[in-house]
Protein backbone atom coordinates (compact mmCIF):
# COMPACT_ATOMS: atom_id res chain seq x y z
CA UNK A 1 0.00 0.00 0.00
CA UNK A 2 1.42 3.32 -0.84
CA UNK A 3 2.31 5.78 1.52
CA UNK A 4 -0.07 9.08 1.23
CA UNK A 5 1.29 12.46 -0.07
CA UNK A 6 1.11 15.80 2.16
CA UNK A 7 -0.36 18.65 0.75
CA UNK A 8 2.99 20.44 0.40
CA UNK A 9 4.84 18.18 -1.21
CA UNK A 10 6.44 18.90 -4.20
CA UNK A 11 4.84 15.41 -6.00
CA UNK A 12 0.82 16.97 -4.97
CA UNK A 13 -1.49 17.42 -7.67
CA UNK A 14 -1.08 20.13 -9.96
CA UNK A 15 -4.53 20.40 -10.86
CA UNK A 16 -5.79 21.51 -7.61
CA UNK A 17 -8.01 24.66 -8.02
CA UNK A 18 -6.12 27.46 -6.26
CA UNK A 19 -8.79 28.39 -3.98
CA UNK A 20 -8.27 25.48 -2.11
CA UNK A 21 -4.98 26.47 -1.41
CA UNK A 22 -3.91 27.42 2.24
CA UNK A 23 -3.39 31.21 1.99
CA UNK A 24 -0.60 32.72 3.84
CA UNK A 25 -1.49 34.94 7.10
CA UNK A 26 0.63 38.10 8.40
CA UNK A 27 2.53 37.58 11.52
CA UNK A 28 1.82 39.57 14.18
CA UNK A 29 4.72 41.20 14.45
CA UNK A 30 4.08 42.49 11.24
CA UNK A 31 0.90 44.12 12.16
CA UNK A 32 2.31 45.48 14.97
CA UNK A 33 4.89 47.09 13.32
CA UNK A 34 2.56 48.49 10.74
CA UNK A 35 0.53 50.11 13.80
CA UNK A 36 3.45 52.06 15.26
CA UNK A 37 4.60 53.09 12.20
CA UNK A 38 1.29 55.42 11.54
CA UNK A 39 1.12 56.69 14.69
CA UNK A 40 4.33 57.85 14.06
CA UNK A 41 3.25 59.60 10.84
CA UNK A 42 0.69 60.84 12.68
CA UNK A 43 2.77 62.01 15.53
CA UNK A 44 4.58 63.89 12.99
CA UNK A 45 2.24 65.66 10.85
CA UNK A 46 0.30 67.47 14.44
CA UNK A 47 4.38 68.09 15.74
CA UNK A 48 4.71 70.22 12.64
CA UNK A 49 1.56 71.85 11.76
CA UNK A 50 1.62 75.15 13.89
CA UNK A 51 4.99 75.99 12.11
CA UNK A 52 3.34 75.01 8.53
CA UNK A 53 0.47 77.40 9.56
CA UNK A 54 3.05 80.26 11.02
CA UNK A 55 5.14 79.72 7.68
CA UNK A 56 1.92 80.08 5.09
CA UNK A 57 0.53 83.06 6.63
CA UNK A 58 3.65 84.98 6.70
CA UNK A 59 4.17 84.10 2.96
CA UNK A 60 0.60 85.29 2.58
CA UNK A 61 1.07 88.53 3.67
CA UNK A 62 3.99 89.15 2.47
CA UNK A 63 2.27 88.69 -0.75
CA UNK A 64 -0.40 90.76 -0.06
CA UNK A 65 1.72 94.09 0.67
CA UNK A 66 3.75 93.76 -2.17
CA UNK A 67 0.79 93.60 -4.57
CA UNK A 68 -0.54 96.66 -2.64
CA UNK A 69 3.23 98.47 -2.75
CA UNK A 70 2.67 97.71 -6.35
CA UNK A 71 -0.64 99.21 -7.10
CA UNK A 72 0.38 102.50 -5.17
CA UNK A 73 3.60 102.71 -7.57
CA UNK A 74 0.99 102.86 -10.73
CA UNK A 75 -0.92 105.97 -11.61
CA UNK A 76 -3.63 104.38 -13.58
CA UNK A 77 -4.64 101.78 -10.65
CA UNK A 78 -3.90 104.10 -7.57
CA UNK A 79 -6.97 103.63 -5.44
CA UNK A 80 -7.80 107.03 -3.83
CA UNK A 81 -9.99 108.20 -1.32
CA UNK A 82 -13.07 110.22 -2.36
CA UNK A 83 -12.35 113.62 -1.01
CA UNK A 84 -15.27 116.22 -0.61
CA UNK A 85 -15.14 118.26 -4.48
CA UNK A 86 -16.44 121.40 -5.25
CA UNK A 87 -17.78 120.15 -8.62
CA UNK A 88 -21.75 119.58 -9.28
CA UNK A 89 -24.13 119.27 -11.48
CA UNK A 90 -27.18 121.39 -11.70
CA UNK A 91 -29.62 122.08 -13.73
CA UNK A 92 -29.51 125.28 -15.96
CA UNK A 93 -32.97 126.27 -15.41
CA UNK A 94 -36.03 125.34 -13.57
CA UNK A 95 -39.28 123.07 -14.60
CA UNK A 96 -42.20 123.99 -16.37
CA UNK A 97 -44.65 123.00 -13.80
CA UNK A 98 -47.60 121.32 -13.62
CA UNK A 99 -46.30 117.83 -14.95
CA UNK A 100 -48.86 115.65 -16.40
CA UNK A 101 -47.64 111.49 -17.48
CA UNK A 102 -47.34 111.43 -21.44
CA UNK A 103 -46.02 114.97 -21.57
CA UNK A 104 -42.71 115.96 -22.35
CA UNK A 105 -40.67 117.46 -19.84
CA UNK A 106 -39.31 121.22 -20.22
CA UNK A 107 -37.83 124.15 -18.53
CA UNK A 108 -39.63 127.12 -17.99
CA UNK A 109 -39.12 128.42 -20.62
CA UNK A 110 -40.53 125.09 -22.85
CA UNK A 111 -37.11 124.20 -23.65
CA UNK A 112 -35.31 120.74 -23.35
CA UNK A 113 -33.90 120.60 -20.36
CA UNK A 114 -29.94 121.08 -19.78
CA UNK A 115 -27.52 120.15 -17.51
CA UNK A 116 -24.51 121.94 -16.97
CA UNK A 117 -20.81 121.42 -14.80
CA UNK A 118 -20.00 123.65 -12.13
CA UNK A 119 -17.22 124.24 -9.39
CA UNK A 120 -18.83 125.85 -6.21
CA UNK A 121 -15.67 126.44 -4.92
CA UNK A 122 -15.78 129.63 -2.35
CA UNK A 123 -19.12 129.36 -2.78
CA UNK A 124 -18.85 131.28 -5.91
CA UNK A 125 -20.84 128.76 -8.56
CA UNK A 126 -18.44 129.12 -12.21
CA UNK A 127 -18.38 127.05 -15.83
CA UNK A 128 -16.50 124.17 -15.33
CA UNK A 129 -15.18 121.88 -17.53
CA UNK A 130 -13.21 118.08 -17.65
CA UNK A 131 -10.26 117.38 -19.68
CA UNK A 132 -12.63 114.20 -20.63
CA UNK A 133 -15.93 113.42 -21.83
CA UNK A 134 -18.29 111.91 -18.91
CA UNK A 135 -21.28 109.86 -19.28
CA UNK A 136 -24.38 110.99 -16.87
CA UNK A 137 -27.59 109.29 -16.44
CA UNK A 138 -31.08 110.10 -15.42
CA UNK A 139 -32.85 108.98 -12.57
CA UNK A 140 -35.78 109.74 -10.48
CA UNK A 141 -35.73 110.66 -6.75
CA UNK A 142 -38.18 110.74 -4.13
CA UNK A 143 -39.76 114.19 -3.47
CA UNK A 144 -38.42 113.65 0.04
CA UNK A 145 -34.85 113.84 -0.85
CA UNK A 146 -33.73 116.89 0.96
CA UNK A 147 -30.04 117.49 2.30
CA UNK A 148 -30.64 120.39 4.28
CA UNK A 149 -28.41 123.96 4.05
CA UNK A 150 -25.32 123.45 1.93
CA UNK A 151 -26.97 119.87 -0.14
CA UNK A 152 -23.42 117.95 0.72
CA UNK A 153 -25.33 114.48 0.41
CA UNK A 154 -23.04 111.63 -0.18
CA UNK A 155 -23.22 109.10 -3.23
CA UNK A 156 -24.93 106.79 -1.24
CA UNK A 157 -27.66 109.15 0.38
CA UNK A 158 -28.40 109.82 -3.20
CA UNK A 159 -28.36 106.28 -4.80
CA UNK A 160 -30.73 105.38 -1.58
CA UNK A 161 -33.21 108.21 -2.75
CA UNK A 162 -33.82 106.85 -6.31
CA UNK A 163 -37.01 105.84 -7.18
CA UNK A 164 -38.11 102.42 -9.41
CA UNK A 165 -40.93 101.62 -11.03
CA UNK A 166 -43.93 100.00 -9.56
CA UNK A 167 -44.07 96.15 -9.92
CA UNK A 168 -45.56 95.24 -12.98
CA UNK A 169 -45.55 99.04 -14.38
CA UNK A 170 -43.48 100.34 -17.43
CA UNK A 171 -39.98 102.34 -16.53
CA UNK A 172 -41.28 105.62 -14.33
CA UNK A 173 -38.94 107.57 -16.83
CA UNK A 174 -38.90 107.35 -20.58
CA UNK A 175 -36.94 108.62 -23.09
CA UNK A 176 -33.11 109.71 -23.22
CA UNK A 177 -32.25 108.59 -19.99
CA UNK A 178 -28.42 107.26 -20.22
CA UNK A 179 -25.99 106.93 -22.67
CA UNK A 180 -25.90 110.94 -22.56
CA UNK A 181 -22.23 112.88 -23.07
CA UNK A 182 -21.32 115.79 -21.69
CA UNK A 183 -18.93 117.83 -23.56
CA UNK A 184 -17.49 121.24 -22.45
CA UNK A 185 -19.23 121.43 -19.03
CA UNK A 186 -22.49 120.90 -20.93
CA UNK A 187 -25.42 118.20 -22.00
CA UNK A 188 -28.36 118.49 -23.37
CA UNK A 189 -31.12 116.23 -22.24
CA UNK A 190 -33.75 115.38 -25.12
CA UNK A 191 -37.27 113.83 -24.52
CA UNK A 192 -38.52 112.56 -21.18
CA UNK A 193 -41.36 112.15 -19.78
CA UNK A 194 -43.43 110.48 -16.65
CA UNK A 195 -45.25 106.93 -17.26
CA UNK A 196 -46.65 106.88 -13.86
CA UNK A 197 -48.11 109.75 -11.22
CA UNK A 198 -46.58 110.54 -7.73
CA UNK A 199 -49.27 109.95 -5.73
CA UNK A 200 -48.24 106.29 -4.80
CA UNK A 201 -45.34 106.92 -2.77
CA UNK A 202 -45.26 108.98 1.04
CA UNK A 203 -44.57 112.15 -0.15
CA UNK A 204 -46.42 112.65 -3.27
CA UNK A 205 -43.47 114.11 -5.06
CA UNK A 206 -40.62 113.36 -7.32
CA UNK A 207 -37.95 114.61 -8.52
CA UNK A 208 -35.66 114.22 -11.71
CA UNK A 209 -31.83 113.69 -10.78
CA UNK A 210 -28.47 113.62 -12.44
CA UNK A 211 -25.65 111.44 -11.59
CA UNK A 212 -22.49 110.17 -13.25
CA UNK A 213 -21.89 106.94 -14.86
CA UNK A 214 -19.70 104.79 -12.53
CA UNK A 215 -15.86 104.55 -13.60
CA UNK A 216 -16.25 108.46 -15.46
CA UNK A 217 -15.04 110.61 -13.24
CA UNK A 218 -12.00 109.00 -12.49
CA UNK A 219 -11.71 109.07 -8.68
CA UNK A 220 -13.35 112.66 -8.66
CA UNK A 221 -16.42 112.88 -7.12
CA UNK A 222 -18.81 115.30 -8.62
CA UNK A 223 -22.49 115.88 -6.36
CA UNK A 224 -25.77 114.92 -8.53
CA UNK A 225 -28.07 117.69 -9.84
CA UNK A 226 -31.67 117.55 -8.71
CA UNK A 227 -34.35 119.69 -9.57
CA UNK A 228 -37.20 121.18 -6.80
CA UNK A 229 -39.76 118.58 -5.65
CA UNK A 230 -42.77 118.57 -7.82
CA UNK A 231 -46.09 116.49 -8.19
CA UNK A 232 -46.78 114.54 -11.50
CA UNK A 233 -50.30 114.22 -12.53
CA UNK A 234 -51.93 112.02 -14.68
CA UNK A 235 -52.08 112.53 -18.08
CA UNK A 236 -56.22 113.19 -18.12
CA UNK A 237 -55.87 115.86 -15.36
CA UNK A 238 -53.95 117.93 -18.62
CA UNK A 239 -57.33 117.83 -20.00
CA UNK A 240 -58.60 120.69 -17.36
CA UNK A 241 -55.23 122.21 -17.44
CA UNK A 242 -55.01 126.23 -17.62
CA UNK A 243 -52.92 127.57 -19.58
CA UNK A 244 -50.71 130.15 -18.45
CA UNK A 245 -50.26 132.42 -20.58
CA UNK A 246 -53.25 131.84 -22.91
CA UNK A 247 -53.36 131.69 -26.51
CA UNK A 248 -55.81 133.34 -28.72
CA UNK A 249 -56.97 130.35 -29.90
CA UNK A 250 -57.76 128.37 -26.70
CA UNK A 251 -60.96 127.67 -25.68
CA UNK A 252 -62.57 130.06 -23.13
CA UNK A 253 -62.76 127.45 -20.22
CA UNK A 254 -58.73 127.81 -20.23
CA UNK A 255 -59.13 131.16 -18.33
CA UNK A 256 -58.91 130.98 -14.34
CA UNK A 257 -62.58 131.03 -12.47
CA UNK A 258 -64.00 129.57 -15.41
CA UNK A 259 -64.43 125.97 -15.63
CA UNK A 260 -65.03 123.07 -18.49
CA UNK A 261 -68.70 122.55 -18.67
CA UNK A 262 -69.34 125.18 -15.99
CA UNK A 263 -71.81 128.09 -15.99
CA UNK A 264 -70.00 130.47 -17.00
CA UNK A 265 -68.31 128.40 -19.73
CA UNK A 266 -71.76 127.10 -20.55
CA UNK A 267 -73.22 131.14 -20.35
CA UNK A 268 -70.61 132.19 -22.69
CA UNK A 269 -70.92 129.66 -24.97
CA UNK A 270 -74.79 130.38 -25.28
CA UNK A 271 -73.60 134.12 -26.18
CA UNK A 272 -70.74 132.93 -29.14
CA UNK A 273 -67.58 133.57 -26.92
CA UNK A 274 -66.07 130.36 -27.35
CA UNK A 275 -62.10 131.55 -27.33
CA UNK A 276 -60.16 133.68 -25.43
CA UNK A 277 -60.03 135.91 -28.53
CA UNK A 278 -63.56 135.80 -28.36
CA UNK A 279 -63.44 137.11 -24.50
CA UNK A 280 -61.05 139.81 -25.04
CA UNK A 281 -62.66 141.36 -28.39
CA UNK A 282 -66.06 141.42 -26.01
CA UNK A 283 -64.43 142.89 -22.64
CA UNK A 284 -62.89 145.85 -24.99
CA UNK A 285 -65.74 146.39 -26.98
CA UNK A 286 -68.66 145.37 -24.89
CA UNK A 287 -67.47 145.13 -21.07
CA UNK A 288 -70.77 145.89 -19.15
CA UNK A 289 -72.40 143.12 -21.51
CA UNK A 290 -70.06 140.99 -20.63
CA UNK A 291 -70.61 141.12 -17.70
CA UNK A 292 -74.01 140.39 -17.69
CA UNK A 293 -73.41 137.35 -19.63
CA UNK A 294 -71.62 135.68 -16.79
CA UNK A 295 -74.43 137.25 -14.53
CA UNK A 296 -73.89 137.59 -10.20
CA UNK A 297 -72.33 134.36 -9.88
CA UNK A 298 -68.73 136.11 -10.72
CA UNK A 299 -67.94 138.46 -7.93
CA UNK A 300 -65.78 141.69 -8.93
CA UNK A 301 -62.91 139.30 -7.06
CA UNK A 302 -63.04 136.22 -9.68
CA UNK A 303 -63.78 138.95 -12.48
CA UNK A 304 -60.26 140.55 -11.49
CA UNK A 305 -58.58 137.50 -11.53
CA UNK A 306 -60.15 135.84 -14.66
CA UNK A 307 -59.69 139.45 -16.68
CA UNK A 308 -56.11 139.39 -15.57
CA UNK A 309 -55.38 136.20 -16.62
CA UNK A 310 -56.61 136.80 -20.15
CA UNK A 311 -55.03 139.88 -20.68
CA UNK A 312 -51.74 137.90 -20.60
CA UNK A 313 -52.37 136.31 -23.59
CA UNK A 314 -49.83 136.74 -26.61
CA UNK A 315 -51.64 138.73 -29.09
CA UNK A 316 -49.00 137.46 -31.69
CA UNK A 317 -48.37 139.61 -35.16
CA UNK A 318 -51.95 139.65 -36.91
CA UNK A 319 -53.66 143.02 -37.50
CA UNK A 320 -57.30 143.60 -38.95
CA UNK A 321 -57.88 146.35 -41.52
CA UNK A 322 -61.37 147.88 -41.39
CA UNK A 323 -62.04 150.53 -44.85
CA UNK A 324 -64.71 152.76 -44.01
CA UNK A 325 -65.68 156.30 -46.16
CA UNK A 326 -62.29 158.68 -46.44
CA UNK A 327 -60.80 156.25 -43.16
CA UNK A 328 -58.99 153.18 -42.04
CA UNK A 329 -58.26 151.69 -38.92
CA UNK A 330 -55.73 149.31 -38.01
CA UNK A 331 -57.09 147.25 -34.78
CA UNK A 332 -54.48 144.60 -33.34
CA UNK A 333 -56.29 140.85 -32.43
CA UNK A 334 -58.51 142.03 -29.90
CA UNK A 335 -60.08 144.82 -31.64
CA UNK A 336 -58.04 147.46 -30.12
CA UNK A 337 -57.04 150.55 -32.19
CA UNK A 338 -53.48 149.88 -33.58
CA UNK A 339 -53.60 153.48 -35.77
CA UNK A 340 -55.89 155.23 -37.58
CA UNK A 341 -55.90 156.86 -41.19
CA UNK A 342 -58.10 159.60 -41.86
CA UNK A 343 -58.93 161.64 -44.92
CA UNK A 344 -55.22 160.65 -45.68
CA UNK A 345 -54.09 162.05 -42.21
CA UNK A 346 -52.26 158.97 -40.14
CA UNK A 347 -52.62 159.37 -36.50
CA UNK A 348 -50.76 156.80 -34.62
CA UNK A 349 -52.12 155.41 -31.34
CA UNK A 350 -51.17 157.90 -28.98
CA UNK A 351 -52.88 160.72 -31.23
CA UNK A 352 -56.30 159.00 -31.18
CA UNK A 353 -57.78 160.67 -28.29
CA UNK A 354 -57.31 163.85 -29.76
CA UNK A 355 -59.57 162.79 -32.48
CA UNK A 356 -63.31 162.38 -32.87
CA UNK A 357 -63.53 159.62 -30.22
CA UNK A 358 -66.84 159.34 -30.93
CA UNK A 359 -67.12 158.31 -34.39
CA UNK A 360 -63.69 156.42 -33.86
CA UNK A 361 -65.64 154.19 -31.44
CA UNK A 362 -68.43 153.66 -34.08
CA UNK A 363 -65.89 152.26 -36.55
CA UNK A 364 -64.52 149.90 -34.15
CA UNK A 365 -67.89 148.64 -33.06
CA UNK A 366 -68.48 148.07 -36.91
CA UNK A 367 -65.41 146.70 -37.15
CA UNK A 368 -66.63 144.32 -34.44
CA UNK A 369 -69.31 143.20 -35.75
CA UNK A 370 -68.06 142.10 -39.20
CA UNK A 371 -64.80 140.67 -37.90
CA UNK A 372 -64.68 137.93 -40.24
CA UNK A 373 -64.29 140.19 -43.40
CA UNK A 374 -61.68 142.25 -42.19
CA UNK A 375 -58.49 141.86 -44.40
CA UNK A 376 -56.13 140.15 -41.95
CA UNK A 377 -52.04 141.81 -42.14
CA UNK A 378 -48.93 140.89 -40.43
CA UNK A 379 -47.21 143.48 -38.66
CA UNK A 380 -46.20 144.79 -35.26
CA UNK A 381 -48.40 145.86 -32.65
CA UNK A 382 -46.20 148.33 -31.45
CA UNK A 383 -46.25 150.99 -34.56
CA UNK A 384 -43.63 154.12 -34.13
CA UNK A 385 -45.20 157.35 -34.40
CA UNK A 386 -45.39 158.64 -37.74
CA UNK A 387 -47.37 162.47 -36.77
CA UNK A 388 -47.00 164.24 -33.19
CA UNK A 389 -49.30 165.85 -31.43
CA UNK A 390 -47.32 168.63 -31.42
CA UNK A 391 -47.34 169.00 -35.54
CA UNK A 392 -51.43 168.50 -35.66
CA UNK A 393 -51.59 171.05 -32.77
CA UNK A 394 -49.75 173.84 -34.74
CA UNK A 395 -52.09 173.39 -37.89
CA UNK A 396 -54.50 175.06 -35.49
CA UNK A 397 -52.61 177.07 -32.59
CA UNK A 398 -56.13 178.53 -31.60
CA UNK A 399 -58.01 175.99 -30.45
CA UNK A 400 -58.51 172.57 -30.09
CA UNK A 401 -61.92 172.58 -30.75
CA UNK A 402 -60.73 173.65 -34.06
CA UNK A 403 -58.84 170.74 -34.93
CA UNK A 404 -61.89 168.14 -33.61
CA UNK A 405 -63.94 170.70 -36.11
CA UNK A 406 -61.24 169.89 -39.02
CA UNK A 407 -61.65 166.24 -38.20
CA UNK A 408 -65.59 166.59 -38.23
CA UNK A 409 -65.66 168.34 -41.69
CA UNK A 410 -63.61 165.90 -43.32
CA UNK A 411 -64.57 162.66 -42.06
CA UNK A 412 -67.94 163.04 -40.34
CA UNK A 413 -69.59 160.11 -42.12
CA UNK A 414 -71.59 158.06 -39.22
CA UNK A 415 -75.03 157.44 -38.95
CA UNK A 416 -77.68 159.29 -38.88
CA UNK A 417 -78.21 158.40 -34.82
CA UNK A 418 -74.65 159.03 -34.31
CA UNK A 419 -75.31 162.69 -36.16
CA UNK A 420 -78.05 162.81 -33.69
CA UNK A 421 -75.38 163.05 -31.27
CA UNK A 422 -76.79 159.30 -29.49
CA UNK A 423 -73.69 156.95 -28.27
CA UNK A 424 -72.89 154.04 -31.36
CA UNK A 425 -75.08 151.71 -29.69
CA UNK A 426 -78.51 153.09 -30.60
CA UNK A 427 -76.72 152.67 -34.11
CA UNK A 428 -75.44 148.93 -33.56
CA UNK A 429 -77.72 147.15 -30.22
CA UNK A 430 -74.73 144.25 -30.00
CA UNK A 431 -72.25 147.66 -29.06
CA UNK A 432 -74.35 148.80 -25.99
CA UNK A 433 -71.60 149.46 -23.53
CA UNK A 434 -70.16 152.49 -25.02
CA UNK A 435 -69.87 155.17 -22.77
CA UNK A 436 -69.53 158.74 -24.19
CA UNK A 437 -69.81 161.62 -22.24
CA UNK A 438 -72.91 163.72 -22.88
CA UNK A 439 -71.11 166.95 -22.55
CA UNK A 440 -70.39 166.50 -25.85
CA UNK A 441 -71.85 163.62 -27.31
CA UNK A 442 -70.87 164.51 -30.89
CA UNK A 443 -67.26 164.25 -30.46
CA UNK A 444 -66.66 161.95 -27.72
CA UNK A 445 -65.12 164.58 -25.27
CA UNK A 446 -66.02 165.99 -21.39
CA UNK A 447 -65.15 168.99 -19.89
CA UNK A 448 -63.20 167.95 -16.74
CA UNK A 449 -63.97 170.23 -13.64
CA UNK A 450 -60.98 170.74 -13.07
CA UNK A 451 -60.11 172.25 -16.51
CA UNK A 452 -60.52 176.09 -17.22
CA UNK A 453 -61.68 177.77 -20.21
CA UNK A 454 -63.31 175.15 -21.54
CA UNK A 455 -60.29 172.67 -21.88
CA UNK A 456 -61.39 169.49 -23.33
CA UNK A 457 -60.00 165.58 -21.52
CA UNK A 458 -60.68 162.97 -23.89
CA UNK A 459 -62.43 160.09 -22.15
CA UNK A 460 -60.23 156.77 -21.14
CA UNK A 461 -62.23 153.96 -23.00
CA UNK A 462 -60.09 150.65 -23.62
CA UNK A 463 -60.41 150.40 -27.13
CA UNK A 464 -57.41 152.23 -28.20
CA UNK A 465 -54.23 150.09 -27.71
CA UNK A 466 -52.50 151.23 -24.38
CA UNK A 467 -55.35 152.98 -23.27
Amino acid sequence: MAAKRFFNEPGSDQDQPPEKKTRTRPSFASVIGEVVMVNSIQNFFSAIEPMLRKVVNEEVERGVKQSLRSLSRSPSLRIQALEPSSLKLIFSKKLSLPIFTGSKITDVENNPLQVVLVDNRGGHMISANLAQPIKIEIVVVDGDFSPGEGENWSSEEFENKIVKERTGKRPLLTGEMSNITMRDGFAPIGDIEFTDNSSWIRSRKFRIGVKVVAGNCQGIRIREAITEAFVVKDHRGELYKKHHPPMLQDEVWRLEKIGKDGAFHKKLASAGIKSVQDFLKESVVAPQKLRRILGAGMSEKMWEVTSKHARTCVMGNKLRIYRGNNCTIILNPICQVVKAEINGQIYPTRELSSLNRAYIESLVCEAYLNWQKLEEVEGSLNEPALLTLGEVVEQYPNSNMAMVKSVEQNVYTADKAFELGYPPSHSHPDCNDWQIQTAYPAIGFAISESSSDGDLTPTSRSFINGN
